[in-house]
């Protein structure tokens, strides 16, 4: 558990370290939040220290990737039937890096939308069917 101290205004606060642990990231990304005015901090002599009513503030409004916007539109609309590749992975029960490696050599498709690659509902039907199918059924006959 971590060492909650008091700052002079009497507010439990944490370091960056015990911040990283109790939202499970790393300590750099504790660091870049503070540096985009994501996370509120106060710099103690040498040290940063962040106030648990702050991190909890900065928990509920944290970046998402599934509520990531492109040009004003949701990257991932479920609903539409557009999915990231962990999604699809999660899916079709394979590794993440399987689905990367399908896009890449065009057996599956996807389209860029920025840094992300968002995959159609349709396509990962086609995929599952014409891929994921023949390799089981080779299994079968075997």
């Amino acid at each position: 558990m971590p060492k909650n101290k008091e700052n002079q205004s009497g507010k439990k606060v944490v370091s960056i370290t015990e911040a990283a642990k109790l939202n499970k990231v790393t300590r750099q990304a504790i660091y870049v939040a503070i540096k985009l005015n994501k996370l509120k901090a106060q710099k103690e002599t040498t040290r940063w220290t962040i106030s648990l009513e702050d991190l909890e503030a900065y928990r509920k409004q944290k970046y998402s990737r599934t509520k990531s916007l492109f040009n004003g539109e949701l990257l991932f609309d479920n609903h539409k039937g557009y999915f990231s590749v962990n999604q699809v992975a999660k899916m079709l029960n394979v590794p993440a890096q399987k689905i990367y490696y399908a896009t890449r050599i065009g057996i599956l498709k996807a389209h860029r939308k920025g840094a992300a690659w968002v995959i159609h509902t349709d396509d990962v039907e086609l995929y599952r069917e014409n891929y994921l199918g023949k390799k089981n059924n080779r299994r079968k006959a075997g």
